[in-house]
């Protein structure tokens, strides 16, 4: 066959990684001294990356992630009781794998969102289906899906979700329906699917900050006993940065 026939072919098949491999072939004489099979290895194992590639940049795009975080780039030289064992841990992603939880916790500007992205990421990377959400919004989207039809619909995606990030909890006080909403979410993942949960507020707190002690009980009791903590403390490390920035800026004027 010749190689323009053959390239679009390959095309019309989307075997895009085959045809830039192909390309590659081509290009390189010392291809020839390799084998039919071999060489035909080298095609299916590009077409086969190729193909991871694209899952992951979707699975990365549907999770909306707030921050662009990746594992490697988390700072463990400032003090702000971050435990690098444990992050090395949680980022082989054995939690999800396990359906276990993860509740990052600390004052504002300590990283709690970045390292949930970075969590999230990396489990994008492995394969998981991953989103971000506040759960203000979570919480605002499901009052309107019970108006609209949408509720259960809304319910089974979050359900289907193998790391949920759930940012700004007990930011506010909830409402009796956004409490039993927020039920909803943690039954249907409880023992099936994982959870990490960012708050400001110390674990100790949330029942407190639920509000009706019945249902705190029943949500906390689904989330609680099968995760890791992570409780940041510390000055803030955006207000930080911007005091470096303020500096720099200063001896660039002298």
């Amino acid at each position: 066959m010749l190689l323009h026939p053959l390239m679009e072919k390959l095309s019309t098949l989307k075997l895009v990684g085959m045809a830039r491999a192909l390309e590659e072939q081509i290009r390189n004489p010392e291809i020839e001294s390799l084998s039919f099979t071999d060489r035909l290895g080298l095609l299916v194992d590009h077409e086969s990356v190729e193909r991871e590639n694209r899952r992951m940049k979707s699975r990365l795009k549907a999770a909306r992630l707030r921050e662009a975080a990746v594992v490697e780039d988390i700072d463990y030289r400032h003090p702000r009781g971050l435990d690098k064992a444990l992050m090395l841990k949680l980022a082989a992603c054995a939690f999800v794998r396990e359906h276990l939880n993860v509740f990052i916790t600390g004052p504002t500007g300590a990283g709690k969102t970045y390292l949930s992205c970075a969590l999230g990421n990396k489990a994008c990377r492995e394969g998981f289906s991953v989103s971000y959400v506040r759960l203000p919004r979570l919480l605002e989207n499901l009052g309107v899906g019970r108006g609209d039809g949408r509720y259960a619909k809304i319910l089974d995606a979050f359900a289907r979700i193998e790391l949920l990030i759930l940012d700004d909890w007990a930011i506010a006080p909830l409402t009796d329906e956004q409490r039993r909403d927020l039920f909803e979410i943690l039954e249907d993942r409880y023992g099936r699917k994982s959870t990490i949960v960012v708050s400001q507020l110390p674990v100790e707190k949330w029942h407190d900050a639920l509000g009706e002690p019945t249902l705190a009980d029943a949500i906390l009791d689904r989330l609680l006993h099968n995760g890791y903590k992570i409780a940041l403390r510390g000055e803030s490390l955006r207000k930080k940065k911007g005091q470096q920035r303020l500096t720099e800026i200063g001896h660039c004027e002298k």
